[in-house]
Protein backbone atom coordinates (compact mmCIF):
# COMPACT_ATOMS: atom_id res chain seq x y z
CA UNK A 1 0.00 0.00 0.00
CA UNK A 2 1.07 3.58 -0.47
CA UNK A 3 0.58 6.76 1.55
CA UNK A 4 -2.98 8.09 1.19
CA UNK A 5 -2.58 11.20 3.36
CA UNK A 6 -2.21 14.36 1.25
CA UNK A 7 1.32 15.71 1.21
CA UNK A 8 0.14 19.23 2.04
CA UNK A 9 -1.36 17.98 5.28
CA UNK A 10 1.97 16.37 6.26
CA UNK A 11 3.78 19.67 5.60
CA UNK A 12 1.25 21.55 7.75
CA UNK A 13 1.30 18.98 10.54
CA UNK A 14 5.06 18.31 10.72
CA UNK A 15 6.62 21.47 9.25
CA UNK A 16 7.35 23.08 12.62
CA UNK A 17 9.03 19.91 13.94
CA UNK A 18 11.20 19.64 10.84
CA UNK A 19 12.22 23.29 11.18
CA UNK A 20 13.18 22.73 14.84
CA UNK A 21 15.41 19.83 13.83
CA UNK A 22 17.07 21.91 11.10
CA UNK A 23 17.64 24.80 13.50
CA UNK A 24 19.00 22.47 16.18
CA UNK A 25 21.70 21.27 13.78
CA UNK A 26 22.37 24.51 11.87
CA UNK A 27 21.24 27.33 14.13
CA UNK A 28 18.69 29.92 13.11
CA UNK A 29 19.13 31.44 9.70
CA UNK A 30 18.87 30.83 5.99
CA UNK A 31 20.76 27.52 6.08
CA UNK A 32 18.09 26.02 8.36
CA UNK A 33 15.37 27.29 6.02
CA UNK A 34 17.18 25.76 3.04
CA UNK A 35 17.48 22.42 4.85
CA UNK A 36 13.75 22.58 5.66
CA UNK A 37 12.97 23.10 1.97
CA UNK A 38 15.33 20.32 0.90
CA UNK A 39 13.69 17.99 3.41
CA UNK A 40 10.23 18.52 1.98
CA UNK A 41 11.47 18.32 -1.62
CA UNK A 42 12.97 14.92 -0.85
CA UNK A 43 9.79 13.93 0.98
CA UNK A 44 7.65 14.96 -1.98
CA UNK A 45 9.71 12.77 -4.31
CA UNK A 46 9.45 9.77 -1.99
CA UNK A 47 5.84 10.37 -0.88
CA UNK A 48 4.06 8.09 -3.39
CA UNK A 49 6.15 5.09 -2.37
CA UNK A 50 5.76 5.39 1.41
CA UNK A 51 3.98 2.58 3.19
CA UNK A 52 0.58 3.18 4.75
CA UNK A 53 0.74 3.43 8.54
CA UNK A 54 4.35 4.61 8.55
CA UNK A 55 5.39 7.09 11.24
CA UNK A 56 5.70 10.11 8.93
CA UNK A 57 6.98 12.47 11.60
CA UNK A 58 9.86 10.17 12.56
CA UNK A 59 10.73 9.68 8.89
CA UNK A 60 10.67 13.44 8.23
CA UNK A 61 12.86 14.10 11.28
CA UNK A 62 15.41 11.58 10.00
CA UNK A 63 15.38 13.15 6.52
CA UNK A 64 15.67 16.67 8.03
CA UNK A 65 18.66 15.68 10.15
CA UNK A 66 20.44 14.20 7.15
CA UNK A 67 19.72 17.26 5.00
CA UNK A 68 21.01 19.55 7.75
CA UNK A 69 24.20 17.49 8.02
CA UNK A 70 24.60 17.85 4.25
CA UNK A 71 24.49 21.63 4.70
CA UNK A 72 27.15 21.42 7.43
CA UNK A 73 29.38 19.39 5.10
CA UNK A 74 28.81 21.86 2.27
CA UNK A 75 29.82 24.71 4.59
CA UNK A 76 33.12 22.97 5.25
CA UNK A 77 33.84 22.71 1.52
CA UNK A 78 32.84 26.28 0.72
CA UNK A 79 35.70 28.71 0.20
CA UNK A 80 35.62 31.73 2.46
CA UNK A 81 36.70 35.10 1.05
CA UNK A 82 39.76 36.61 2.62
CA UNK A 83 40.46 40.32 2.42
CA UNK A 84 44.12 40.31 3.37
CA UNK A 85 45.91 37.04 3.02
CA UNK A 86 49.10 36.81 5.04
CA UNK A 87 52.16 36.80 2.84
CA UNK A 88 54.07 33.57 2.97
CA UNK A 89 57.80 33.84 3.54
CA UNK A 90 59.78 33.06 0.43
CA UNK A 91 61.93 29.97 0.71
CA UNK A 92 65.63 30.63 0.55
CA UNK A 93 67.19 28.95 -2.43
CA UNK A 94 70.38 27.03 -1.94
CA UNK A 95 72.36 26.47 -5.08
CA UNK A 96 73.91 23.13 -5.64
CA UNK A 97 77.58 23.19 -6.46
CA UNK A 98 79.59 20.79 -8.54
CA UNK A 99 82.47 19.07 -6.86
CA UNK A 100 85.40 19.74 -9.13
CA UNK A 101 87.18 16.53 -8.15
CA UNK A 102 84.41 14.03 -8.98
CA UNK A 103 81.72 16.06 -10.78
CA UNK A 104 79.02 15.24 -8.17
CA UNK A 105 76.44 17.94 -7.50
CA UNK A 106 75.70 18.60 -3.87
CA UNK A 107 74.78 21.37 -1.48
CA UNK A 108 77.68 23.63 -0.59
CA UNK A 109 79.93 22.26 2.10
CA UNK A 110 80.50 24.25 5.25
CA UNK A 111 83.97 25.22 6.24
CA UNK A 112 85.20 25.04 9.81
CA UNK A 113 84.04 28.64 10.32
CA UNK A 114 80.50 27.68 9.27
CA UNK A 115 80.45 29.68 6.05
CA UNK A 116 79.63 27.95 2.76
CA UNK A 117 82.59 26.79 0.76
CA UNK A 118 82.24 27.24 -3.02
CA UNK A 119 83.81 23.86 -3.80
CA UNK A 120 84.65 20.71 -1.98
CA UNK A 121 87.89 18.88 -2.12
CA UNK A 122 88.12 15.43 -3.58
CA UNK A 123 88.81 13.96 -0.15
CA UNK A 124 85.56 15.47 1.17
CA UNK A 125 83.48 14.32 -1.80
CA UNK A 126 80.38 12.52 -0.48
CA UNK A 127 80.11 10.32 -3.57
CA UNK A 128 83.74 9.26 -3.72
CA UNK A 129 84.58 5.87 -2.26
CA UNK A 130 87.73 5.44 -0.24
CA UNK A 131 90.46 3.44 -2.00
CA UNK A 132 90.80 -0.28 -1.17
Amino acid sequence: MTMNEPFERAVTRHGATVLRVCRAVLGPGPDADDAWSETFLAALRAWPGLEEGMNVEAWLVRVARRKAIDVVRARARRALPAEDLPSAPRPTATRAVTNTACGARSLPCRSASGSPSPTTTSAACPTRRPPR
